[in-house]
């Protein structure tokens, strides 16, 4: 029987827990890899002929939900390209709507973009351009069209290598200053918000919290999750997407068994017990600010430019200096959610037909900490499905 003491030494050496998923075993095994932070590294190594398939290297280091990874590329005949949602990549309990899934495509297209600009490339996107017809599987989510000129280089590039989704305690005795907040806002544009008022974050984390113990304790949601984790460093390296709990002081304890879907799975059991308490010491004590992006419609469109602006906040927070960590499981879409959702809407003032579309923490890591490792990524020819 491990002990109590060894448990909980052992999660203390986590590496990454990363709160969003990933399933299915992708393409061929040709296309896994022994590191799952290997795209990261290739991605400013590249020197593949295309210019797209270089972008696109880029683009699958952009932030998603649940980790799912959900893009598939399409190299098209004229020199373009189309990003469609790949129809195994969905979370149907904690995102029913695919809205969140469809932010993770906005987030892709606006690194993509930026990625091209970098190389000179300038590059339209044309979203949904087939319409929109439901979930986003069933019709291309966008286009890539390639335009006469060269495009400026924009600065929130040279962020990209350091973003984070930062799940660790922040500095909470050092909350995010009006001017950060205010260079921040020139990147993401209309609909940002961020906050240090003191009782206005007392509230958030309130809300963020009770939200989170929502889809913990909702069945269909938790075990979603828990059907996503990639435990160990094999589980990580064969299958680099979903809820990737692996390092040093991990090992031994999946080994053993200690750390087990089952065990993630069964209340009360030392593994949901570290869950819990890991976030509730992130969320509750160690958050001193907040931000925040508010669309003025709910449709699938609104969904996709949210996320080109998600993707711009978090690379300008990177140049600010601050960590990022998303807390948005307020607004899921499931019954269950519906009163921290209004909780929120109600706490920020925004009312129908606006609704907000991502909160996060935000703060500076103590101590001047560096940014955690990588989450992990497939590499990016394992996402191009056409030519």
């Amino acid at each position: 029987m491990l002990s109590r003491r060894k448990f909980f030494a052992g999660v203390g050496g986590l590496v990454a827990l990363e709160t969003l998923g990933g399933l299915s075993v992708l393409r061929a095994a040709s296309a896994q890899t022994a590191d799952p932070a290997a795209p990261w590294r290739a991605a400013p190594a590249a020197t593949h002929a295309d210019w797209r398939v270089r972008a696109f290297g880029w683009a699958i280091l952009a932030p998603n939900p649940h980790n799912r990874q959900p893009w598939e590329i399409v190299l098209d005949a004229d020199g373009n390209a189309t990003l469609r949602c790949a129809p195994d990549r969905l979370l149907p309990a904690t995102d029913p709507k695919s809205r969140q899934i469809t932010i993770g495509l906005g987030c892709f297209a606006e690194l993509f973009v930026l990625a091209a600009a970098e190389m000179g490339v300038r590059v339209d996107v044309v979203p949904f351009p087939m319409g929109q017809t439901g979930a986003p599987t069933a019709a291309p989510v966008a286009r890539f069209v390639r335009r006469i000129g060269a495009a400026p280089r924009d600065p929130l590039f040279a962020h990209v290598l350091g973003r984070r989704s930062e799940k660790r305690p922040f500095d909470a005795a050092r909350p995010v200053p009006e001017a950060a907040f205010a260079e921040i806002a020139k990147a993401a544009g209309a609909g940002f918000f961020g906050t240090s008022q003191a009782d206005r974050v007392a509230d958030l984390r309130d809300i963020a919290w009770r939200a989170w113990n929502v889809e913990f304790e909702t069945q269909a949601a938790h075990m979603e999750s828990v059907a996503l984790m990639r435990l160990g460093i094999a589980e990580v390296a064969a299958n680099p997407d979903g809820i990737s709990i692996y390092g040093p002081g991990l090992e031994p304890l999946v080994q053993s068994g200690a750390l087990s879907r089952a065990a993630f799975a069964t209340s009360g059991s030392q593994a949901q017990q570290v869950m819990v308490e890991r976030y509730r010491t992130a969320l509750t004590l160690a958050t001193a600010s907040f931000v925040w992006t508010v669309s003025d419609g709910d449709t699938a469109a609104d969904a996709f430019a949210a996320g080109r602006q998600w993707m711009r906040l978090a690379l300008a927070a990177v140049g600010q200096g601050l960590a990022v960590h998303p807390v948005s499981q307020a607004l899921q879409e499931y019954p269950e959610m519906a009163p921290s959702y209004a909780a929120l809407h109600e706490a920020v003032g925004v009312a129908a037909p606006k609704r907000i579309q991502m909160l996060a923490r935000i703060g500076y890591l103590p101590g001047g900490a560096n940014a955690s490792p990588p989450t992990p990524r497939w590499p990016v020819e394992s996402r191009i499905v056409g030519a």
